[in-house]
């Protein structure tokens, strides 16, 4: 009996000698990896915050007829993938810390995944395809979060950008995810800056120098307005009669604007257009069939009278 006892006595004591060897060797290392570890995440939160003041003060030194929303763009679709990046790998960093001075061999494992990922590798062509085409997709700037682009026919704001796929939120608030080697055609709606263009149709009888005019003026007006404005790049753009269509002629337009703001200044010059008309008595015709009888001009007036009840 004194023997098992003195065995057990042995055993306790070379358990709290290791143990105490493990609390004054490795012990001090866990917690230095720990601190190291808390410092490098805070380092990464200050080197954003870093970034995006340079690129605040950027956008001071530029004159306001630029857009300087692309910097945003850029900088936040950047940050998002390389931040999450760091992340992972300081944390891949610090389980292998701790499982070393946990007394568990890393090299077996280490091994083992590579032995894994290469199967793997094998096997998800297709993942490693969308990671190397989401790597170009950023590397070449193609698309920025924050954007409205087009994907395989697709429309939507550009919610995320990742290596692996792009999210889009159509006007509907359905949210589409594609991935990025399966991207075939894409359409950047709103890259530097964007523009609305019209196809305005007014009747064959209008004088279309006078229509042009009356475009033009709208144009300007809207420019010089405070609230829509600051919105426009450059003044309207009237191209002149661009087709005979089968019931009016099309005068083509344009105007650029910052990006994403091309619908809501289509949208009041539409507004302000047909005022405009409406005032100068410019018709803006619909379909329809005129007969003429005998003259060249004038259509055949009818005249409908009420018959008297006898």
């Amino acid at each position: 009996m004194k023997e098992l006892l003195n065995i057990d006595n042995e055993l306790i004591s070379n358990i709290l000698a290791q143990f105490n060897k493990w609390v004054a060797e490795s012990l001090p290392a866990i917690l230095v990896a720990i601190i190291v570890f808390i410092i490098a995440l805070k380092s990464i939160n200050l080197l954003e915050k870093k970034i995006r003041k340079t690129v605040e003060k950027r956008k001071l030194e530029k004159e306001e007829t630029e857009d300087t929303g692309e910097y945003d763009k850029r900088i936040n679709t950047l940050i998002g993938i390389f931040k999450g990046a760091a992340k992972i790998t300081l944390w891949i960093i610090l389980i292998m810390i701790l499982l070393k001075h946990f007394g568990i061999n890393i090299g077996p494992l280490l091994a083992g995944a590579g032995i894994v990922g290469l199967a793997i590798g094998f096997g998800a062509q297709e993942l490693v395809r969308d990671i190397i085409s989401g790597f170009f997709l950023l590397l070449e700037n193609q698309v920025r979060t924050g954007d409205v682009a087009i994907i395989n026919g697709t429309g939507g704001l550009v919610e995320k950008i990742e290596l692996r796929t792009v999210t889009l939120r159509d006007f509907s608030g359905v949210v589409h995810i594609i991935q990025n080697g399966k991207i075939n055609t894409m359409s950047n709606m709103t890259k530097e800056w964007s523009a609305m263009v019209f196809d305005v149709g007014v009747a064959y009888k209008e004088d279309t120098e006078q229509v042009m005019k009356i475009m033009k003026e709208v144009g300007d007006e809207l420019k010089k307005d405070p609230e829509f404005g600051n919105h426009i790049i450059e003044p309207i753009e009237v191209f002149g009669l661009d087709k005979f269509g089968d019931s009016a002629i099309i005068i083509k337009a344009r105007l650029k604007t910052k990006p994403i703001q091309q619908w809501t200044i289509g949208r009041e010059y539409r507004k302000r257009l047909k005022k405009a008309f409406d005032e100068q008595n410019i018709e803006i015709p619909f379909p329809h069939t005129t007969v003429y009888w005998g003259e060249e001009i004038n259509p055949l007036q009818l005249t409908i009278k009420e018959q008297q009840k006898q």
